[in-house]
């Protein structure tokens, strides 16, 4: 019996919503932990393709940055995720966490994120302190990773 949950447990790494360990970043708001594709819920970070304008007019790659920048505050540390369901593509959405701070949160607040179907506002005032404070891509000028999304279908 004891085998058989141990088989279980290694071939179904998401059990009771929660799956934890080594990331990988797939792009600024995606992970993946043991082959599971995982959407941070909550954030909205620029597409790998998306630019942003610096406020002198010049454009950088923020959706690369983003992704960057995350990889950079995971590192190799262990991150733990509490599932919520899936989107329409087959990624777990999760509120995720590493070093004990909320990876959303932390998206949000450094300017690399904005929130997204926030339904209870928890990263609101994360929000106005990266804007304030004019925090990644938040120092000069973007489109709305929705709105761009959606640019690039049409």
């Amino acid at each position: 019996m004891l085998m058989a949950v141990v088989a279980l447990q290694f071939a179904t790494p998401v059990i009771a919503g929660h799956v934890a360990g080594r990331a990988g970043v797939i792009d600024g708001d995606t992970i993946e932990i043991h082959s599971q594709r995982i959407r941070i819920s909550g954030v909205d970070a620029p597409e790998a393709g998306q630019v942003c304008y610096s406020p002198s007019g010049r454009q950088w790659r923020c959706g690369q940055r983003a992704a960057l920048m995350l990889a950079d505050h995971i590192g190799a540390g262990p991150v733990s995720c509490r599932t919520e369901g899936q989107d329409r593509f087959g990624r777990w959405l999760a509120r995720c966490t590493a070093h004990g701070q909320d990876l959303g949160e932390w998206l949000v607040r450094n300017g690399w994120a904005v929130p997204y179907f926030d339904h209870n506002h928890a990263y609101a005032e994360a929000q106005r302190a990266a804007r304030a404070s004019r925090a990644g891509i938040w120092a000069g000028q973007f489109t709305l990773p929705k709105d761009w999304r959606k640019l690039q279908r049409n």
